[in-house]
């Protein structure tokens, strides 16, 4: 069996979740879509639970957190390139998320990220085995 994973997140307003996320090129699958929820796909096995904030409020008998507020978690999607981490960040930015700091370039890793309208923060890497195997080596 193949684990998957589900990243369940409270919104606000699920409609404008859901066209934010489109514009940033994902897709929803309609099986597990409805008026309380979205089911996100980001990748095989890999999907992200959009709830609108009453209904998640009924999974957990903790206060649910406003992301424009305080964290409540960091989501982070791997890339294939820095030029996709750039991208994409570009599309946040152009469908109406925030980038509240610049890019990180660890010499082996280049971070960069984006808050979506709920103020979730998605953290998007993209690491250079090449560059990684090479600095390891060099500190052991």
């Amino acid at each position: 069996m193949n684990r998957q994973i589900y990243v369940n997140l409270p919104v606000r307003d699920l409609e404008r979740s859901k066209t934010f996320f489109a514009a940033l090129g994902y897709s929803f699958n309609p099986q597990f879509t409805d008026d309380k929820a979205a089911c996100m796909v980001v990748g095989e096995n890999i999907y992200v639970m959009l709830l609108s904030q009453p209904f998640f409020a009924g999974f957990t008998a903790k206060p649910v957190v406003d992301a424009r507020e305080g964290t409540e978690v960091l989501v982070c999607l791997s890339c294939e390139s820095r030029d996709e981490v750039d991208a994409m960040v570009k599309k946040a930015w152009a469908a109406g998320g925030k980038v509240p700091r610049t890019a990180v370039d660890h010499g082996f890793m280049y971070q960069h990220g984006f808050e979506d309208p709920d103020g979730h923060i998605w953290e998007l890497a993209y690491m250079d085995e090449t560059a990684f195997a090479a600095q390891t080596a060099a500190t052991h």
